[in-house]
């Protein structure tokens, strides 16, 4: 969610310094089911033009549509879509049609608080009355100070407001350790999913961050001055060196993190000797280490090539953040999204 709505702001600002007018939709509310959940946004230009989305592909014209009256009057609104008609999903969306120009500040703060990886709020106040006279619109709290998305929105008087509050942590984070054409799929699979990916290569590696599409930087530190102090509960670490020496020393480098999923790419047996030859130099080192690392790493989906192996480690990694055993969905009792 952090990196669409960072994806949405920064698209906004490039639309507001060209002079076009720009409007925020928000899922506020839903009854049913629907393609997605409450939270999702898209952001739409009066010159047709729009970035994000609130469903499968099916709603958006008709958001579009509906945002033309928050074009030109600058006020906002509540509309509703009921996708039992066209969806399938039985559901009825109600989204939050706001004017959208942020300030320099709010902007700035949000980049600050991003790069710094702080966590922020956005709490969207709507009504659902059709008459709608009363102001509605979305505030972002970024180190306890409110901005404003809607420039026309009056925050004084919310009594009478629903309001819908969410809560962004940091941009997931991937850090590989590793440089070979593996490291690469995955990479740029993961980067298409939102992460920012952190490729940190042995010393005297000749490869470039162009060889890694969507990177967002590569290293070459030391095995010993491998920085690890960024390592929170919003990262994921995958050591696929292709090389049994160089795995033990990054293993070595990272004994003491502890990030949200630890991967060790190699078959089982490779395992056990990476670990028996780690505990030679650290022989006190709890089991509890050896037991966070998902060795080897990814589901079981028949994967063979570097595209599909990437696929099943993001697949795991997904599992294991959101603490959902992989399953098919036909066989899951219940909705898709709990």
């Amino acid at each position: 969610m952090t990196y669409e709505l960072k994806n949405l702001i920064e698209t906004g600002i490039i639309w507001q310094k060209k002079g076009i007018k720009v409007v925020l939709a928000t899922v506020v509310a839903l009854e049913g089911s629907s393609y997605r959940r409450p939270g999702v946004r898209m952001l739409l230009a009066e010159n047709g033009k729009w970035i994000g989305a609130v469903s499968g592909g099916c709603v958006e014209k008709e958001v579009y549509r509906q945002a033309q009256s928050v074009f030109n009057t600058q006020k906002s609104k509540v509309m509703s879509y009921d996708g039992s008609y066209r969806l399938g999903c039985e559901g009825i969306l109600y989204i939050l049609l706001e004017p959208f120009n942020i300030s320099e500040n709010c902007y700035t703060s949000f980049q600050k608080a991003v790069k710094e990886r702080k966590p922020f709020t956005c709490d969207s106040y709507y009504q659902m009355d059709p008459d709608q006279s009363i102001d509605m619109g979305s505030i972002l709290t970024i180190d306890n100070e409110s901005f404003n998305l809607s420039p026309s929105f009056d925050p004084t008087h919310l009594e009478n407001l629903e309001c819908f509050s969410q809560e962004f942590t940091p941009i997931f984070q991937l850090y590989i350790f590793g440089a070979e054409h593996d490291a690469v799929a995955l990479c740029k699979m993961a980067n298409q999913i939102g992460w920012e990916v952190h490729i940190v290569a042995p010393p005297g590696e000749a490869k470039t961050i162009d060889y890694f599409t969507g990177a967002k930087r590569l290293i070459t530190p030391a095995f010993d001055g491998i920085e690890t102090s960024g390592f929170d509960g919003n990262t994921a670490v995958m050591v696929m060196t292709h090389s049994f020496n160089k795995d033990v020393r990054y293993l070595i480098a990272l004994r003491e993190v502890q990030p949200a999923y630890f991967g060790l790419l190699g078959p089982t047996h490779k395992r056990e000797r990476l670990f028996s030859k780690f505990l030679e130099y650290h022989p006190e080192t709890n089991i509890e280490f050896f037991e966070k690392i998902h060795g080897p790493a990814g589901i079981n989906i028949g994967a063979e090539s570097a595209s599909e192996i990437a696929l099943s480690i993001l697949a795991e990694i997904l599992s294991v953040v959101r603490k959902s055993k992989p399953i098919s969905l036909r066989d899951k009792i219940g909705h898709i999204h709990e």
